[in-house]
């Protein structure tokens, strides 16, 4: 991520960079980088929010997730996303997470993650210390940045596994000339029985960008 993030910041020079960790990725990790003092000239640290599914935290595998409960403690805002599938039992689970863990910090209700844009410009607040990830502090050494992409001459494809706190992953890299059919592989991106499916794929039309996350349409 570092050099991909000074590569924007020397390159892009962006007036704004919001940034989208992975599921999986470990919110300190991410603060300790963007609040390290090598980027204090280029790096104002506004808001960090959290999209929240509220009907995850009636889930026992998702609640008592690290970087579920990690990520969520790290914002400064939290969004309860998805009101147009809220529950009573979601709503009740959610103003008992609020009221033990909410503190001084913003709650908002949003239907399809839209939030206004005023809340990108509020400032960091919450310094809550966090745990370092036990699962990401053990992890191999793996490539990264543009090298994590290539394929092995003559190669068309390569897989990658990887798995910690109890989920698996796993993603594929094809190459330049893999065409995928197009109603296949919505209709897969669709019915999959996966917690998310996230790609950019070649299609007949062109690309085809996929974001599905739980039981939710695939974008």
């Amino acid at each position: 991520m570092q050099v991909g993030l000074n590569t924007l910041l020397r390159q892009g020079k962006p007036d704004r960079l919001l940034i989208e960790p992975t599921g999986l990725g470990h919110p300190k990790q991410i603060l300790d980088l963007l609040t390290a003092p090598v980027y204090e000239p280029w790096i104002d640290l506004r808001a960090t929010l959290c999209i929240l599914d509220p009907r995850l935290l009636l889930d026992e595998k998702s609640a008592s997730n690290e970087n579920f409960r990690d990520q969520l403690a790290a914002a400064d805002i939290i969004v309860a996303n998805k009101s147009d599938r809220t529950t009573p039992e979601s709503e009740q689970a959610l103003q008992r997470w609020w009221q033990q863990n909410g503190g001084d910090r913003q709650l908002i209700h949003s239907e399809h993650g839209k939030v206004d844009g005023h809340l990108l410009d509020l400032p960091r607040r919450n310094l809550a210390e966090l745990p370092a990830s036990a699962a990401h502090s053990h992890q191999h050494v793996v490539k990264k940045g543009l090298a994590a992409l290539s394929l092995p001459e003559h190669q068309r494809w390569r897989r990658s596994l990887n798995s910690g706190q109890g989920y698996q992953a796993c993603g594929w890299i094809f190459d330049a000339d893999t065409v995928f059919d197009t109603i296949g592989i919505l209709e897969w991106a669709r019915l999959a029985p996966v917690e998310r499916v996230k790609g950019v794929l070649r299609i007949p039309e062109g690309l085809v960008r996929i974001n599905r996350q739980g039981d939710g349409p695939a974008h």
